[in-house]
């Protein structure tokens, strides 16, 4: 009898799939590692197992018996604990309060016991003394602790439920090698004694390294389950997109869509036709700073540059380290022959770059101010004005809108009054004023609709047909391969490799993401 049966498991957000048919079977002393893309939905079925999602439907049998979680504290009761990809520890108490946050110690009067509280806390700690680093002590408040000693406390929480299932969500992410030997010591000691594992990683070695058996989560479906010994990496990716690698180039067309298939055949082409004329306007040298490491890359004029990989993989903090928003530690940057610093987004706009992000709320729109301010500001910037007429600031502005197609009723109009994709629109137009020599695109259509994504991909590669270079960031596979001429693939903060021409296809696209970083 298995510890943990799921089937048909789904759930529902209005007219978003989260899950579709989430199926799972985890035995005693097992580890059961779940992997899939981005928004597959491995994290929203282990949620749901331990009790902090509610499904719509489906099978779930806890030794053998159904039951129904109703919150995280039901599924503790039930022996099962879930380490939070979002970690969820409370900065202001000390690294032992932290561990015991699942079951205080107290004694007569409901007060906690202190000497438990500390005791539970050493043993843990223990476990992993010889890689947590210095100032790392039961007293210590999280507050103070580097993001991989976190990342130790909230697993050392998770252990010291002392569930008998479970549940690692990317609980490495932040963890050095060491660090990761250690934990996965742990895990096969928790086997041993029987325990049951279920654990969520987009390294491939280290699935290889800790699982008994593998599950792939494809648009919110199970759709293979297997024995460490009966697969490998390959089989693996394909049951991830859905199709062997020999057929990447006769289905292309079919698993992108007309709109994106024409994308990649015009991106190929532009490709090929680049590379015979191409004139190179930055150089980029072992650029290492926050999240990236070692990262070299030319970029030439006209060309739309891809960055793919996971998500948070150290391709946004590229971006926006290059826009001057985020520290480089060390490397150069060569820009039309003459090397830049771009220490502030002020020099960075004045050097010739321009930034678009996706997260239009914290770096796009200025909230409640009218369109007029909203894509004005780099033309005052540039043009180095203070006062402007509206009539002949309209003039200018009004053909950056057109452009775009952006729907509005007139400039004076709040920036909040316009639905997310023309918003962007707005945001996109204030660079297009004052043309750029770089266009930065993180994941500029996160949030928008199809026919705003056509619109603003049909205006990038215009751009780029004009001479303008681009280097565009997107979360969604098929955008990367169906308008980019090349792709430089992140795993971990570096490259772990560049895909150009045939080579440009999803299997590549994420055998790349999921391999170790070269």
């Amino acid at each position: 009898m298995s510890r943990l049966k799921l089937q048909q498991i789904c759930k529902y957000y209005g007219a978003t799939t989260a899950l579709a048919s989430g199926d799972l079977q985890l035995e005693r002393g097992e580890i059961h590692v779940l992997i899939g893309a981005n928004g597959s939905g491995k994290s929203t079925l282990c949620k749901v197992i331990a009790g902090s999602v509610r499904p719509d439907g489906g099978l779930f049998e806890l030794n053998g018996q159904k039951v129904s979680l109703f919150g995280p504290q039901a599924a503790r009761e039930q022996g099962i604990c879930l380490f939070y990809q979002e970690l969820s520890l409370a900065n202001s108490l000390t690294i032992a309060q932290n561990i015991s946050l699942y079951r205080l110690p107290t004694k007569a009067g409901g007060l906690i016991d202190d000497a438990t509280l500390a005791q539970r806390a050493e043993h843990y700690i223990d476990k992993f003394k010889s890689v947590t680093g210095e100032n790392f002590s039961a007293d210590m408040p999280v507050a103070k602790l580097r993001p991989d000693q976190k990342q130790l406390v909230e697993i050392m929480k998770t252990l010291a439920s002392e569930a008998e299932i479970l549940i690692f969500d990317e609980p490495t992410s932040a963890l050095d090698r060491a660090q990761v030997d250690c934990f996965f010591s742990i895990l096969r000691e928790l086997r041993e004694e029987g325990r049951s594992i279920i654990f969520i990683s987009h390294r491939m070695d280290e699935i290889f390294d800790i699982a008994d058996r593998i599950t792939v989560i494809r648009d919110g479906a199970t759709v293979s389950s297997r024995q460490v010994c009966e697969t490998d990496q390959a089989r693996i990716i394909r049951d991830m997109i859905g199709e062997p690698p020999e057929a990447q180039g006769q289905t292309q067309t079919q698993t992108q869509g007309a709109g994106q298939a024409q994308g990649l055949a015009q991106s190929q082409a532009h490709a090929t036709d680049h590379q015979n004329r191409a004139e190179i306007c930055l150089t980029a040298e072992a650029l290492t700073g926050n999240q990236i490491r070692n990262v070299s890359f030319t970029l030439a004029k006209g060309e739309i540059l891809g960055l793919g990989g996971l998500h948070g993989q150290g391709q946004s903090t590229l971006l926006r380290s290059l826009f001057g928003a985020e520290k480089l530690l060390t490397g150069s940057l060569t820009l039309n022959g003459s090397t830049i610093h771009p220490s502030h987004p002020r020099s960075a706009i004045k050097s010739g770059f321009s930034y678009v992000s996706g997260d239009r709320v914290r770096d796009g729109v200025i909230t409640d101010r009218s369109i007029m301010e909203n894509v004005s500001p780099i033309h005052f910037l540039k043009d180095h004005k203070f006062l402007a007429f509206p009539g002949p600031l309209s003039r200018i502005i009004e053909p950056a809108l057109a452009i775009l197609n952006t729907k509005y009723s007139s400039l004076g109009a709040s920036i909040s009054s316009l639905s997310g994709g023309n918003q962007q629109k707005v945001v996109i137009a204030r660079w297009l004023t004052n043309p750029p020599d770089i266009l930065l695109l993180d994941d500029p259509t996160k949030g928008i609709d199809l026919s705003a994504k056509r619109e603003l991909f049909a205006l990038v590669r215009k751009l780029a047909d004009e001479g303008m270079a681009i280097i565009l960031y997107s979360s969604e596979d098929g955008e990367l391969l169906a308008h980019s001429d090349r792709i430089l693939v992140f795993n971990n903060g570096s490259v772990s490799r560049e895909l150009t021409g045939k080579d440009k296809t999803r299997f590549n696209l994420y055998e790349a993401a999921y391999s170790g970083a070269k």
